[in-house]
């Protein structure tokens, strides 16, 4: 095979991140034309992938080449430019964050719902004319706005966006780079039905101009535009089919369940009765011109499950940030929660005290020193981290949490190095461990492996059927949703 040919090449490679071996025997060959989808059973094992492609794990043994960089490096070599084979490559992780118009990243979860708090963060558009790219290449903010949708967004705010929006905003951010070489980790992720189904014809615009795609997904989910396709395993590369031959073999022989009798007592046993949790009467809310939410009208009862669902924008973040107390607006509607009307003399922590919350980027908020086993004991008081002295009893409670999701080899990792997965099992401690009335998940699997997102759908399944703890359910994915949840409210 001549090296022309040849992007990528990693043969019999041992590969060590953080004095841990990651792969005992990695072997990929990417050729040019070629567009490769990485499905497996661990998320860990995925992202290690990307990071190897991108030169951030140590190969102990074996060889990587990155023969698409050696004309680029040759001329920069040659006019004694600083220069690295990164230049060439954009990268879209799980982990991304959002900066302040002084480049910090430093806001607090409550700052995208106060309007005023919105003038210290860039714009779309800003973000997008903000990246300097080390190569020329096609991609202009206009061609970008179009490709992914974001053209009514260029003047809005970061702090404004959806979680899909998100999304968009960074695979844009990427495409500004000019890159040769593409690494998306999981780029489907939080976006709903439609833009899913849409991401093929992105990423078939992505390689017209030249780009060189690789993504990990779900083995129920290869997109369009995708050639090939290879099954990661913890020594390496299994399998490898051309598209075409990709036939789903996924099977559900991984089984898992947590101590369920454990779950049990840590759970809140509240009589049902007629109670009401949340009552909205033509609740319409606007930023600016923009109206988000009109004339909504919702009654929630103790030991309802519902689904909110809708499209990415639709209004979901506006309505559950009103839930959650976080939202000044609530003041000007009628809105009541467990029985009271907002703005009739509540402190935010009454609204906050009887409801648990989990939303994947809650996980960005927390301090640097926040480790999981305080993360999960921050729930007892409602604040994004620990600051006070806790009694004997809550320390054994979270130490309970803490064992019954695995979580104990980590309680002692900052919140923000620990994977997606025990990132997500954290969270949901910490809204559990006050035993809520009101559960809310938004999204809250998001960044699982397969075979973790069927073990969280079936926890949250046992907290429906061992409690009677009032459930909003968000998710765009059908097969996430547990079989408690019966009631839908959808948003246009």
């Amino acid at each position: 095979m001549p090296a022309s040919e040849i992007l990528f090449e990693i043969k019999s490679a041992k590969v060590l991140q953080s004095g841990i071996q990651l792969f005992d025997n990695l072997n990929f060959t990417w050729k040019k034309g070629q567009h490769w989808a990485i499905i497996g059973n661990s998320g860990e094992e995925l992202t290690a992938f990307l990071e190897t492609l991108r030169g951030h794990t140590i190969v102990s043994f074996g060889e990587i080449s990155r023969e698409f960089s050696k004309e680029y490096t040759l001329q920069k070599n040659t006019d004694g430019q600083v220069h690295s084979f990164r230049d060439l490559i954009a990268y879209v992780s799980q982990k991304y964050e959002l900066k302040n118009r002084s480049n910090l990243q430093n806001f607090y979860f409550q700052q995208r719902f106060n309007s005023s708090e919105s003038e210290q963060t860039s714009t779309v558009h800003e973000s997008l004319k903000q990246i300097q790219a080390k190569v020329l290449g096609p991609w202009t903010v206009e061609k970008v706005a179009k490709v992914l949708n974001l053209g009514h967004l260029l003047g809005q705010s970061l702090l404004k966006l959806s979680n899909g929006e998100t999304r968009r905003l960074v695979l844009g951010l990427g495409l500004m780079r000019q890159p040769l070489i593409f690494l998306m980790d999981q780029p489907m992720t939080g976006l709903d039905v439609k833009s899913r189904s849409e991401f093929g014809e992105i990423l078939k615009v992505m390689i017209s101009e030249g780009v060189h795609v690789l993504l990990t997904t779900s083995a129920y989910e290869v997109p369009e535009g995708i050639t090939h396709v290879a099954r990661l395993g913890n020594t390496g590369i299994k399998e490898t089919w051309l598209v075409e031959d990709f036939h789903l073999t996924a099977k559900h022989e991984k089984k898992l369940a947590y101590d369920w009798e454990l779950l049990d007592s840590l759970l809140p046993k509240i009589n049902i009765g007629n109670t009401e949790v949340i009552r909205l009467e033509n609740l319409t809310i606007k930023y600016g011109e923009k109206l988000i939410l009109k004339s909504l009208n919702w009654e929630v009862r103790l030991g309802d499950r519902w689904l909110l669902k809708g499209a990415n924008g639709s209004g979901k973040s506006t309505l559950i940030s009103l839930l959650i107390g976080e939202n000044p607006q609530a003041y000007s509607q009628n809105l009541w929660l467990f029985g009271r009307k907002r703005g009739t003399g509540e402190s935010i922590w009454d609204v906050k005290r009887p409801t648990g919350f989990v939303a994947p980027e809650l996980s960005r908020f927390f301090p640097a020193n926040q480790t999981c086993h305080k993360v999960i004991l921050s729930g007892l008081f409602d604040t994004m981290g620990l600051f006070r002295k806790v009694t004997e009893e809550q320390e054994n409670l979270a130490k309970s949490w803490l064992k019954l999701f695995h979580l104990e080899t980590v309680a002692d990792i900052p919140i923000n190095r620990l994977s997606l997965e025990n990132q997500r099992w954290t969270l949901l401690a910490r809204a559990l461990i006050k035993q809520p009335k009101l559960l809310i998940l938004d999204e809250a699997s998001q960044g699982m492996d397969e075979f973790q997102r069927r073990l969280f759908k079936d926890t949250v399944q046992q907290i429906c059927e061992r409690s009677t703890i009032t459930l909003i359910y968000v998710s765009h994915y059908a097969e996430d949703v547990p079989e408690a949840v019966v009631k839908v409210m959808e948003l246009s």
